[in-house]
C-alpha cells in the first residue's frame, strides 16, 4: 500500500469529520497528498463550487465521505435537509469529477439504503429488492442514487469508481450530541454520565430487540483505503462491515459494563425501533480484500471509545 499511495493526490470530502478524519490520517501515513475541502471555501451542494475545488486541487482519487446525517431523531425532524444536502453533494461532486478528469470516485454509502424489511444478512445484490425503511428513507435513498450515477458515468464517460456500503460506525471522534448521534455514541454518553452521577437508571429507546452491526471507525478507514486502492468494479457495490449482528440490548449492556455502570437499564418501548435486523453479508469484501476482516472486536472497540470519550467529553458533546 505504501508504494501505491506515495504522493498520490487525494481529496477526502468530509475529511474533518468523524470517519473522514480517520481516512485522512491513514492516507497521510501512507504518503498520500491529501486535500480536505472545507464548507467555508467550497459549498459542495453547488456544482460551481465542486468544480472549482477539483480544478484548484487536481486529484487522482476522490473519496466522498461528506454527509449530513444523524440518528432516528434527525431523520424525523430534518428529512428535507437530509435529502437535499446529500443528494446535491453527491450528484454535483461526481459531475465535477468527470469534468475535471478525476481518476477514480469512491462513494461512501450506507446500509440505510437497503430495503427496510429484508430478513437475514443484506447482500449487495438485494440493494434494489424493495424500498428503504421509512425511518431513514430520506438519507438512504440519496446514497443509493450515487450507485446509479456511478454506473451511468462509467458507461458514458469511463469514470472509474467504487460504491461502498457502510454499516453502523462508532469510535473516537464521533458526535455525542443527542441531536446528531447514532445509537452507539448516544449510549456511550448516557452510560458514562450515569456512571459519573451514580444514577439508579438509564433509559434506552425501543425494545432492545433490533439487531444491528457495529464497525470500529479505524477499521472502516482501513477498508476504505483498501477499496480506493484495489476495488474497481463500479457495477458491484461493496459492503463494508463485520458481518456480526448484535442486539441493541446486548450493545447497551456491553457499554454499561465497559463504562462501569452498576444501575438498571429501563427500556422505553414507546420509542421507535427502526428496522428489525440490519447486518451486512461481507463475503464480497473478504474476497476483494484477500480475506481481510476488521480486527477490532466490539468490546475492545467500545472500551477504546469510552476511554477517548471520557478524556474528550466536553469537545465530543459540543461537536455538531
Amino acid at each position: 500500500m505504501q508504494g501505491f499511495w506515495s504522493d498520490k493526490r487525494t481529496i477526502v470530502t468530509g475529511g474533518a469529520g468523524f470517519l473522514g478524519s480517520h481516512v485522512v490520517r491513514r492516507l497521510e501515513k501512507l504518503g498520500a497528498k491529501v486535500f480536505v475541502p472545507r464548507k467555508r471555501d467550497y459549498d459542495l451542494t453547488t456544482l460551481d463550487a465542486c468544480l472549482r475545488c477539483l480544478l484548484e486541487h487536481p486529484c487522482d482519487i476522490l473519496i466522498h465521505a461528506a454527509a449530513y446525517y444523524g440518528g432516528i431523531g434527525i431523520n424525523m425532524t430534518e428529512p428535507a435537509k437530509l435529502y437535499y444536502t446529500n443528494l446535491t453533494m453527491g450528484t454535483n461532486l461526481m459531475e465535477a469529477a468527470r469534468l475535471a478528469g478525476v481518476g477514480k470516485f469512491v462513494a461512501i454509502g450506507t446500509a440505510c439504503s437497503y430495503p427496510g424489511y429484508l430478513e437475514g444478512k443484506l447482500q449487495e445484490d438485494d440493494l434494489w429488492a424493495g424500498p428503504c425503511h421509512e425511518s431513514v428513507v430520506n438519507y438512504g435513498l440519496t446514497k443509493k442514487m450515487l450507485a446509479v450515477q456511478a454506473k451511468a458515468y462509467k458507461r458514458q464517460y469511463g469514470l472509474d469508481g467504487a460504491h461502498l456500503i457502510l454499516t453502523n460506525l462508532y469510535g473516537p471522534g464521533d458526535s455525542y450530541n443527542p441531536e446528531r448521534s447514532h445509537v452507539a455514541a448516544a449510549l456511550v454518553r448516557k452510560f458514562v454520565e450515569a456512571e459519573q452521577a451514580k444514577a439508579p437508571t438509564v433509559e434506552v429507546w425501543g425494545s432492545g430487540k433490533p439487531v444491528r452491526e457495529f464497525l470500529y471507525v479505524e477499521d472502516c478507514a482501513d477498508a476504505i483505503v483498501l477499496a480506493a486502492q484495489s476495488y474497481n468494479d463500479v457495477n458491484k457495490p461493496l459492503n463494508i462491515g463485520t458481518g456480526v449482528g448484535t442486539t441493541i440490548r446486548e450493545l447497551a449492556e456491553t457499554i454499561g459494563e465497559a463504562a462501569g455502570y452498576r444501575g438498571k437499564i429501563v427500556w422505553n418501548a414507546d420509542k421507535p425501533d427502526g428496522a428489525a435486523m440490519k447486518v451486512l453479508d461481507v463475503s464480497r469484501m473478504r474476497q476483494a480484500f484477500d480475506g481481510w476482516t476488521p480486527p477490532t472486536s466490539l468490546r475492545a472497540g467500545l472500551e477504546k471509545t469510552i476511554s477517548w470519550y471520557r478524556a474528550n467529553k466536553a469537545q465530543a458533546d459540543a461537536k455538531w
